[in-house]
């Protein structure tokens, strides 16, 4: 039975024999591999193809190798290897060969296995032709389509990039990305915008390529770009004879850059010019039909997205300057503290967001610290925190108290019918005691950086956001309180620094503090590391950050004051007071009175609380004066002033007025509108301390 890998070459069983004829006339050379012998026998046209002559082929395979190049030989002999293991009965491959000038030139073979009944290979028959004509109209006919795959390639690229062009500048960087517009063989890339008449360069390349004079241009003037402005018709300059006949301006200062040829594209959109584009060329002569209407879809997807990136830039531009004039234009020095701030815009054109921060200076060295989110993304966003920021420091500036100041600002808030909500942290701080009371209206937690450099967070009870607590009824907003120590400093920030895809915000805030804690010690430079963290991590929200750290050694003569509201049946309003108080005593250096001061307090506040309904707000400061004293202030809601009762022998109360008119320097009782206020002062300075000491033993029975 034949061989049907024979009988598919047309080969004769005993060929070569009896060669076939055909195989000559089709100018294919053919060949029989014995393989056990490992001789191959070759008819004269196998050897012409290899430009080998009879007498000096031996029938060894080997006998070739001067004619194929290592590489090649190496593939082709792994081909058939390969072949021979796997079964195959056939195998085809391209190579090249050397001829007797040293010049490559590609080989086509083709070759069937034989084997004998076990599948052991015995013998390969075979032909060999030249196939250099071949794949030359081959490559021909392929190149030709490439270019053309090519650069309907690069304009939909283009056009794919640019699709997520946000500016002009993202423009530019596309046209001259290195994988850009070159594939259309451009050595060199010019763009420029419209501006008033005249026609500004926003884009030249590669380095050293730019034409002195040439930055702005008019559109009258005889440049090329001014012509295509002018015209909204693309102007191709086919040789550098074209170029210096119609630009003999321009000519003279690029005829060294080694340029054949350069085609100008005017940007059109809707139907008027904003610009021009011009490539030029370093080996390229003349433009057929395909490549302008390659090049014309090129300029009209360039003209769509620089409008859109213009566009874009002035909504971004208008937006991020209504909210830059609403934010604070500078941060007051506040003696004693050390304050940064930041506000890092979204880069989403008109979505900008209503993040604020603000920082109140307040009587006593104290000082007042906003940050803020309105909710929303647009200029109603931003104006909206305008207000907002305007009123928080009008309310903080009149004296009330944190809780006071968050609650007017959402009752303020839901007046204003925006329908539009915000949270906000506030806090006031002492920096001569260290005390902060802080209030949260559905804000983020804020961060406490310690000298050592370790960060934690801070739990701050709140309340419901600005605008949501007058809605529902619910404006009563826990006071925490906070001891912060010389050197510790306090981080507020709006969500937009801890939110990131894919993470809750629990995650968000174990990153931060990991971020903070091994940022910066100095608070400027601290800032600026948040913000750029967050451009390098691409977010899209606001980011608003207040830093606030107490400095050592500051320590007021007078004016301090501190403030708390201790509502009925609320112990732990109760114990914050009284931590306030030994705060305060400590800082003012009122140590050697602390015992007196503290159980005058107590024992104001306690009366307020059971005899008066509505609870009291403490307050403690230092008056202004020659001398240093300490002055406590308890306000109720109640009109009846307090009355010094007897005791008797065995009573258990009315001895308080009597305990506060021994112990307090003066004390006295004011009305104030619904209700009053009990107040007493301790002098706190040395010789004013020694004085009253003198005085109470001069009056004490002997």
């Amino acid at each position: 039975m034949a061989d049907p890998a024979a009988d598919a070459l047309s080969l004769p069983e005993d060929w070569p024999a009896h060669p076939d004829l055909s195989l000559s006339l089709n100018r294919m050379g053919s060949f029989d591999w014995d393989l056990d012998a490992g001789l191959m026998h070759m008819d004269q046209a196998a050897l012409d193809v290899f430009q080998v002559d009879a007498a000096d082929y031996d029938g060894r395979p080997e006998s070739l190798a001067v004619r194929v190049p290592p590489v090649e030989a190496i593939r082709l002999d792994g081909m058939v290897t390969q072949a021979l293991k796997n079964g195959s009965s056939h195998y085809g491959a391209y190579f090249r060969i050397r001829d007797r000038k040293g010049k490559l030139r590609w080989t086509h073979t083709q070759g069937c296995i034989r084997r004998d009944g076990t599948g052991r290979p015995r013998r390969i028959i075979g032909i060999v032709r030249d196939a250099t004509q071949e794949l030359t109209e081959s490559t021909a006919r392929f190149e030709v389509d490439a270019e053309r795959r090519r650069q309907t390639s690069v304009v939909e690229a283009t056009t794919a990039a640019l699709a997520h062009a946000r500016t002009v500048q993202d423009v530019i960087d596309v046209l001259k990305d290195s994988h850009g517009l070159e594939h259309l063989g451009a050595t060199s890339v010019v763009m420029g915008l419209l501006e008033a008449g005249r026609i500004h360069l926003v884009a030249d390349g590669p380095e050293g390529s730019f034409v002195p004079g040439t930055r702005y241009t008019r559109v009258d003037e005889q440049y090329p770009m001014s012509e295509v402005v002018r015209t909204l018709a693309p102007r191709y300059i086919e040789s550098p004879e074209d170029f210096a006949a119609s630009y003999p301006i321009l000519w003279p200062s690029i005829s060294g850059l080694g340029i054949t040829s350069a085609a100008y594209l005017p940007l059109i959109a809707q139907a008027r010019p904003i610009g021009a584009l011009g490539l030029l060329y370093s080996d390229k002569y003349g433009f057929s039909a395909e490549d302008r209407n390659v090049l014309v879809a090129l300029g009209s997807s360039i003209a769509q997205s620089l409008q859109r990136a213009m566009l874009f830039e002035q909504e971004h531009d208008l937006a991020e300057g209504l909210q830059q004039a609403m934010l604070p234009r500078r941060i007051p020095h506040v003696p004693g503290a050390q304050i940064a701030v930041r506000y890092r815009s979204a880069r989403l054109g008109r979505d900008i967001g209503g993040d604020w921060y603000d920082i109140i200076p307040l009587p006593g060295g104290r000082v007042g610290a906003v940050i803020g989110d309105v909710q929303g993304h647009d200029t109603h966003a931003a104006a909206v925190m305008g207000q907002l920021r305007i009123v928080l420091r009008a309310y903080a500036a009149e004296g009330h108290t944190p809780a006071t100041v968050m609650a007017r600002a959402s009752v303020f808030l839901h007046e204003l019918d925006t329908e539009r909500f915000a949270t906000c942290t506030y806090l006031e701080a002492d920096l001569a005691t260290g005390v902060v009371q802080l209030v949260r209206a559905g804000h983020v937690d804020p961060l406490l950086r310690d000298t050592d450099g370790s960060c934690r967070r801070v739990p701050v009870e709140g309340g419901l956001p600005l605008g949501l607590s007058a809605e529902f009824g619910r404006l009563d907003y826990p006071v925490s309180l906070l001891e912060l120590d010389p050197g510790q400093a306090l981080l507020l920030y709006t969500d937009g620094l801890i939110e990131q895809p894919g993470a809750d915000l629990d995650d968000g805030m174990q990153w931060l503090t990991a971020l903070v804690g091994s940022g910066p010690s100095d608070l400027q430079l601290l800032a600026d590391h948040l913000c750029e963290v967050v451009d390098e991590r691409g977010g899209d929200d606001d980011v608003a950050v207040l830093l606030l750290r107490r400095r050592g050694g500051y320590s007021p003569q007078a004016g301090g004051r501190l403030q708390q509201h201790v509502a009925q049946n609320d112990p732990e309003a109760l114990r914050s007071a009284r931590h306030m108080i030994r705060a305060a005593v400590r800082a003012w250096s009122a140590a050697a009175r602390a015992d007196e001061i503290e159980l005058v307090a107590d024992e104001l506040i306690t009366n307020a609380l059971l005899h008066t309904d509505g609870g009291a707000i403490v307050t403690l400061r230092m008056p202004a004066g020659h001398e240093r004293r300490l002055r406590i202030e308890v306000e109720d809601r109640s009109s009846v002033l307090p009355r010094r009762r007897d005791a008797g022998t065995s009573g258990v109360s009315g001895r308080g007025l009597l305990l506060v008119d021994r112990l307090a320097d003066v004390w006295g009782v004011e009305s104030r509108g619904s209700g009053k206020c009990v107040w007493c002062e301790f002098a706190v300075g040395e010789r004013q301390r020694l004085a009253r000491i003198t005085a109470t033993a001069e009056t004490q029975p002997t």
